[in-house]
This record gives structure tokens, C-alpha cells and sequence, in this order.
């Protein structure tokens, strides 16, 4: 717990993201207007909030679980096909912190009607909403602080014609509209927008770490346009203090991405998370 924010239980939070997507664009019900102040009862500050400590083992919530016949970049472990992603909803500090389970689907078996859940989430944005997959692979290429100075001046020039038809400015056209895709995504690069690039070597063998998965706030870019909207575009999420589109109701720090990284020659070695 932070001492600030209220640590929520799962089903309230699912409760107030039915009212607020419910009640999207009429005025509350009393009903609902009630549930929601049992939810988050009014507040002065300054406030202290009491830490309650849970006994025992808190569980994991699930973040994604993915298929090497979805995404044929995902590079398993021999012998495996399937990759379920979990996380702590709590901070560790900054972020929740993940773990990664390589698993053949072939002897996921016992499957669970309803998975075990935390007492208690640390933010709203650390309780994931359920959404189905959609693959869609695309191209992309890495940041501009991972190029060299002269490659940075000649995309900079070749830019100028279309950056004077749509209106952007040539300094930030190659980042906005050519490189990292936002959104959440397996693969591709990393963007850098918190931090200047580092080599991430395994702590097992040393290897360079390759970017696994990226966590997103949200699933478009604030300057690109519509260059890498999701097609089709389902529009803004009804959920209050979220801008852009966000469909899994995920938010890390203020709006930024949680990376992933991976031993590309060793995937079940200790990955490594960055906020960017």
C-alpha cells in the first residue's frame, strides 16, 4: 500500500467500471451514485489510510496468455507453445512485478472455473479487463536514439515531404509515425521516452535480452495520428481519468509502458522489467 490510495478489492473495481461504462453520456442513478461512495467513500485530506496486512500467499492476476500459433515470433522454450504472463498488483517499487510461465498447452488439463484472486489491488489500473486477442503483426523499427547521428539527419530529410503535407515537425516525425508502435505488443523495440537506451544483459549468461512483450497504457500514440490506431478502432474507454484508447483498463504510472526482456538464448532465465 502506498498510504495515499485505497487498496480496492477486485470486484468492486469490476463494479465500478460496469456503473461508469453503463452510465456513459446520462447522469447517475441513485443506485449506482450509492454504490460508488460505499466504493470510494468521500475523503478530506489530508487522509491517512491504514495498512492492512494480508496472511498468507496473495495471488496473481493474469495479464496475458499467449499462443506460438498466434504470434509466430514468440520463440518458446523447446518443447513449449503457450506463455502466461501474471503479475503482483502491487507496486515493486514502481510497477507491478511479473512473472513468466512457459507452458505446452497439450498439458494444461485442470484449468480452474474461477481463478483465485487478491484480496486487494494496489491502483485501478493494476486489474486488468479481459479481451480477446487479435493478432495483428506489423512492422516497425527502433527508436531514434538507438540510431546513429547521420541516420537520424538523412530520415530527418527524407521525412520533410510528409511532414509538411500532414502538418507534423520533422524532429519527431520518424518517432511518432515510423518506429515503435505503441500499444501492447510481443517483439519489435522498445520505446525510450523515460530513459536514454542500455544493453540488457542476462544475469544468467550475459547474453543481450531481447524484447519480450510490452505492457501499454494505452494502444495509440498522442502525436501519430492514425498511423497505428487498432483497426477497427473501437474508440475511447468509458473509464474516468483514461485518454486514448484503452481497452484493457491497464495503466502503468502515469501513462507510460512496462517492457519485458527475455534471454533470447535462454527464455526461462530471470527477465527483466523497464518503465519507459
Amino acid at each position: 500500500m502506498d498510504g495515499i490510495n485505497p487498496a480496492l478489492s477486485p470486484a468492486d473495481l469490476r463494479l465500478e467500471r460496469r456503473i461508469f461504462a453503463a452510465s456513459h453520456g446520462r447522469d447517475l442513478t441513485p443506485e449506482e451514485q450509492e454504490a460508488l461512495e460505499r466504493i470510494r467513500p468521500p475523503r478530506t485530506y489530508p487522509v491517512r489510510l491504514a495498512v492492512q496486512a494480508y496472511d498468507g500467499p496473495i495471488a496473481m492476476l493474469p495479464v496475458a496468455q499467449l499462443y506460438a500459433r498466434d504470434v509466430p515470433d514468440l520463440s518458446p522454450p523447446e518443447g513449449k507453445d503457450l506463455l502466461q504472463v501474471l503479475w503482483c498488483p502491487f507496486d515493486h517499487p514502481i510497477m507491478p512485478r511479473t512473472l513468466l510461465f512457459w507452458r505446452s498447452a497439450a498439458a494444461v488439463t485442470d484449468i480452474l472455473d474461477t481463478p483465485p484472486e487478491p484480496p486487494a489491488v494496489q491502483f485501478d489500473g493494476y486489474l486488468p479487463d479481459p479481451c480477446v486477442l487479435e493478432p495483428e503483426q506489423i512492422t516497425e523499427y527502433p527508436d531514434h536514439l538507438e540510431l546513429s547521428e547521420e541516420l537520424r539527419e538523412q530520415l530527418k530529410q527524407l521525412s520533410v515531404p510528409q511532414t509538411a503535407e500532414e502538418g507534423m515537425d520533422p524532429d519527431t516525425y520518424y518517432d511518432c509515425v515510423l518506429s515503435n508502435a505503441p500499444g501492447w505488443k510481443v517483439g519489435g523495440w522498445p520505446a525510450w521516452d523515460a530513459t536514454d537506451p542500455s544493453s540488457q544483459p542476462c544475469s544468467e549468461c550475459g547474453t543481450d535480452m531481447e524484447l519480450l512483450m510490452t505492457v501499454a497504457t494505452f494502444e495509440e500514440g498522442d502525436d501519430a495520428g492514425n498511423s497505428w490506431s487498432p483497426h477497427p478502432h473501437p474508440g475511447a474507454g468509458p473509464y474516468p481519468g483514461h485518454r486514448g484508447f484503452n481497452a484493457t483498463g491497464v495503466q502503468i504510472g502515469s501513462g507510460y509502458r512496462q517492457h519485458l526482456f527475455v534471454c533470447p538464448a535462454e527464455p526461462e532465465h530471470p527477465h527483466i522489467e523497464l518503465m519507459t
